[in-house]
């Protein structure tokens, strides 16, 4: 009598003997056929895939291992187009502001043909929160800049000079409170008193039979700040006194006080 054990063995046997038996069956019916065993079509597609699996692999490994050893290399590269693109921003910030600056300084060229002693300056600042209608400039007593000069741009009147250091400046706009210049109508040469408004400029005294209108041209009259001549602005409305006595016009400025960058500092 076998044992359990012994009959799972000998069951084991007797199945490799007939799986055996089986495939040489199979090999020999091939062979006689002279076909290709499907036993050998199977060994084959498996070698195939295997083959290609490993080949692809390899072939990323070796992708990955030239990635790493050009990983510092492209971190140089690209470190020195970092440098290059910012070197190139400040050299066309540079150059548009050259641009600027030839483009302004030539807008002031007529100033200077008529007031050869007049100085060049730059707007560098204002007044925080707008406490007064004002503006510094990069020019002091150092250029000959001196308290109470005019101030003027291409399009007009832009102030005087209110507090001087040796290299810096203090300009009061034409719409400040505190500025006051003595003013015509440039047609008909009627006179008042040119005030700061804030937003705007207010001729005041001006003749009640004075004929004045919107759009006529306002300019400065001979005093301490500027010659005669400088165009303040354009009326833009007009008002009668109660008293009948006198007009007062609403003078829009000739120059836009909002975006000032050049000016000229007219000495006295």
């Amino acid at each position: 009598m076998f044992t359990y054990r012994e009959e799972r063995r000998l069951l084991a046997i007797l199945s490799l003997i007939i799986v055996a038996a089986l495939v040489a069956l199979i090999q020999v019916g091939a062979q006689r056929s002279g076909s290709q065993s499907p036993l050998s079509a199977v060994f084959d597609s498996v070698g195939l895939i295997f083959e290609e699996t490993v080949g692809s692999a390899t072939i990323a490994a070796r992708g990955a291992l030239q990635g790493l050893a050009r990983t510092p290399h492209l971190a140089r590269e690209n470190a020195q187009l970092r440098a290059q693109n910012a070197h190139l921003l400040r050299e066309n910030t540079q150059l548009h502001e050259a641009l600027t600056s030839a483009s302004a300084s030539q807008e002031l060229g007529p100033i200077f043909r008529q007031e050869p002693r007049a100085i060049a300056a730059r707007i560098i600042g204002f007044a925080p929160e707008n406490e007064t209608q004002s503006r510094a400039i990069d020019r002091g007593s150092r250029s000959g800049v001196r308290r109470d000069d005019g101030v003027i741009n291409a399009d007009g009147v832009v102030g005087r000079v209110a507090e001087v250091t040796p290299f810096l400046s203090k300009i009061v706009l034409i719409t400040d409170y505190t500025s006051s210049v003595p003013a015509m109508i440039q047609g008909g040469r009627w006179w008042g008193v040119a005030k700061g408004n804030v937003t705007s400029v207010r001729m005041e005294y001006i003749a009640q039979d004075a004929p004045i209108h919107i759009g006529d041209r306002v300019i400065t009259g001979e005093a301490r700040s500027f010659h005669s001549g400088a165009l303040i602005g354009t009326i833009a409305s007009i008002e009668r006194s109660a008293t009948g006595l006198y007009q007062t016009a609403t003078v829009r400025p000739a120059a836009d006080l909002n975006s000032l960058d050049r000016v000229a500092v007219i000495p006295k």
